[in-house]
């Protein structure tokens, strides 16, 4: 990773706003690679959440204490312990005062000169509108990445990821349909009520909107674009067709809740229907 201890504090140019279990994880190890890019040594910095969604702030510390540990737990499993200067920087930006203007420049300070800072956080896709307006007034030379994902399987695989955290395993039907009364898993995913908010206040040079399918179908023409809107050069990338925070087996979502789930959010695949082309509609999946 390329760093700059001597650096100053500064704002990121590329925000990756979501959505959740819709591939920003993968995109984050793409775009790491770029090297005009600069990403931080963890994912999901969560600035804007913690601000405007006072929901998750319960479980902010949780994030950043795992960032740490798996941070340093990467590195010694890799041999190559982390340096005085990382040491330092991570000492600071997950202690004291933290989520402040100043804080948040902080975290972006190592990145060197000729590089734009990123900052992928899927929650940021949820803000509400005055959220939204402060990110458009803090940030007015960034760019955006929404990425969409088909609202059942995203919905599913965000389920997957809580059940694994919980330690829960549905064991019939029954637990499985009361397991998706969660709210979250409509929150998270509901594009008809969020991606307006953004795109009133973006336009395309300023917000680009991706289609899930993409990752698997064509990675490399996915990141073309991303590079095109960003105005960047062209890059080589690993891993391409890796995947990243696979769901985990053994979870298998009885046919009838995920009927159950389709009808929830029927008005989400109206939704898009309406306002996307017929090309991104064939790429949710």
């Amino acid at each position: 990773m390329a760093w700059d201890p001597e650096g100053k504090p500064r704002k990121p140019r590329i925000i990756g706003i979501g959505a959740q279990k819709a591939g920003t994880s993968w995109l984050s190890e793409m775009l790491a690679q770029h090297p005009r890019i600069w990403t931080p040594p963890f994912k999901e910095v969560q600035f804007f959440s913690h601000r405007f969604v006072p929901e998750h702030r319960k479980w902010l510390p949780w994030h950043f204490r795992r960032s740490k540990e798996n941070l340093i737990r990467r590195h010694i499993a890799s041999g190559t312990p982390l340096s005085p200067e990382m040491l330092a920087y991570v000492a600071e930006i997950t202690s004291g005062r933290m989520f402040t203007e100043g804080w948040y420049r902080r975290v972006f300070a190592p990145a060197p000169q000729g590089t734009r800072p990123i900052d992928i956080t899927p929650e940021y896709s949820t803000l509400p509108d005055e959220g939204v307006d402060f990110v458009r007034d803090f940030l007015p030379q960034a760019q955006f990445i929404y990425i969409i994902r088909h609202p059942v399987d995203r919905a599913i695989s965000q389920l997957k990821m809580n059940l694994k955290r919980k330690g829960r395993k549905p064991a019939s039907l029954d637990d499985w349909l009361r397991e998706i009364e969660d709210p979250v898993l409509m929150n998270r995913g509901d594009y008809a009520a969020y991606l307006p908010r953004w795109q009133a206040r973006f336009g395309p040079d300023r917000l680009l909107v991706l289609p899930f399918g993409r990752i698997a179908r064509d990675p490399g023409g996915l990141l073309h674009d991303v590079e095109t809107f960003l105005d960047l050069p062209a890059a080589s990338y690993r891993g391409l067709h890796k995947k990243v925070f696979a769901a985990p087996a053994g979870l298998s979502v009885p046919d009838e809740a995920r009927a159950v789930l389709r009808a929830r959010l029927e008005p989400q695949f109206d939704f898009l229907a309406a306002r996307m082309p017929a090309e991104f509609m064939a790429d949710l999946r």
